[in-house]
């Protein structure tokens, strides 16, 4: 099962991928996230394990599978009987914009199952990602913007 969503923000990618991979800062920016706490360290590379609390979830620990640079990374959660599997995709775009998409999928019998039951807050979720993600890269390029 697949949720996506997707943003365009006015900020270049390399704006949003700072902004985006500091996953630590998450909770200063989304409604989405109460908590996130790397385990392994801040950046996002492969294997390193970030602990993330969301309203009405249980606290759940992500591991980082995949990891291109400046483009995109993803994420997984295993539970018995299901894994989650959450992408993050920027693409830069003319005009100093980025296109965000965000999906998250859902395997196995029981993955399957609670991402039925879950999958309209999982959508709000992202969409709440999305819009404060644009926010905060738009708010960052603004400032980080020489001055005339």
């Amino acid at each position: 099962m697949i949720t996506d969503s997707s943003v365009e923000i006015d900020a270049p990618a390399a704006v949003v991928w700072e902004v985006f991979t500091d996953a630590a800062r998450w909770p200063d920016w989304t409604a989405s996230m109460t908590r996130v706490t790397p385990l392994d360290g801040p950046a996002m590379e492969i294997g390193n394990r970030f602990e993330i609390k969301q309203p009405r979830f249980p606290v759940l620990v992500w591991t980082v599978t995949a990891v291109d640079p400046g483009v995109s990374w993803s994420w997984e959660q295993r539970s018995p009987g299901g894994t989650t599997i959450a992408t993050h995709a920027l693409t830069a775009m003319s005009g100093e914009r980025t296109l965000v998409r965000l999906r998250i999928e859902a395997r196995g019998p029981i993955g399957v199952l609670v991402g039925a039951i879950t999958r309209r807050l999982t959508r709000r979720y992202l969409e709440l990602e999305a819009h404060g993600l644009r926010v905060a890269s738009e708010q960052r390029a603004r400032h980080d913007a020489p001055s005339a």
